[in-house]
């Protein structure tokens, strides 16, 4: 086993944990260190989604393990979101990155400061978009940026009030249909064997955190849950602020 797939496995591991804990960033944090060591968006974007039809599976055995799903939310998000996420693969795939990326950063950088306003007991909770919708765009931002269902989803419903374990834990849940269709779009797309040997190694180290990210968010506040997603969610809102004024 080389060095450069125990990095693969360490990446898996920590994007894992952020995303099974807090709902959010494996395919932000896995694509952004895949590109900065020189593979190619596509190529990146397919090797996260085939690993995460694992690690999102183990991630929803262990969120519904820990009892932190909400069934008739997984319902909602799940169906729209694999709708979303087949639309986004086989039509708009080619939709340009200087478009998508600015509205996207705009929209999440808005949700983090929702999200830390209700942490400040600003009282919110009456904004609340339909919840389907919410699920449909997560899908389709995801299928076309190779990442984009937690931060939007997760962002949306804990912004409108949801709880924040049970948002998480169904949200999380349901990725791993939203992620099956999306790599099954891929495969007819890449051949699989240029990206496999990537995936494995995020499949090793996402799945060793996966059952220890289900447990972290059981035992987690909904405060210190709502503050880690703000505070994550800012963060990469930053991050990609930031990169649209250097490109």
């Amino acid at each position: 086993m080389d060095v450069q797939f125990l990095i693969l496995i360490a990446i898996g591991f920590v994007a894992q944990m952020v995303d099974g804990a807090l709902g959010m960033a494996f395919g932000v944090i896995a694509s952004s260190s895949l590109i900065a060591a020189g593979v190619s968006p596509a190529l990146a974007s397919a090797a996260i989604h085939a690993a995460e039809v694992v690690t999102t599976a183990i991630s929803g055995v262990s969120h519904l393990w820990n009892k932190n799903v909400d069934w008739r939310l997984f319902l909602k998000v799940a169906i729209a979101g694999v709708c979303g996420g087949i639309f986004g693969a086989y039509v708009l795939t080619g939709l340009p990155e200087a478009i998508v990326k600015p509205v996207v950063t705009v929209y999440l950088s808005a949700m983090s400061v929702l999200i830390l306003a209700r942490v400040a007991g600003w009282k919110l909770d009456q904004w609340r978009p339909p919840t389907p919708l919410v699920g449909a765009g997560g899908g389709f931002l995801d299928a076309i940026g190779g990442g984009g269902w937690g931060p939007l989803v997760v962002a949306t419903l804990v912004a409108a009030g949801d709880n924040p374990r049970r948002t998480v834990g169904s949200v999380n849940a349901a990725e791993f249909f939203v992620t099956l269709s999306v790599s099954a779009a891929f495969l007819t797309k890449l051949d699989f064997a240029l990206y496999g040997q990537l995936a494995l190694g995020l499949i090793m180290g996402g799945a060793l955190a996966a059952p220890l990210a289900g447990y972290l968010l059981r035992v987690l506040s909904p405060r210190v849950t709502l503050i880690l997603i703000g505070i994550v969610l800012a963060g990469l809102s930053l991050v990609n602020l930031a990169g649209l004024f250097l490109q």
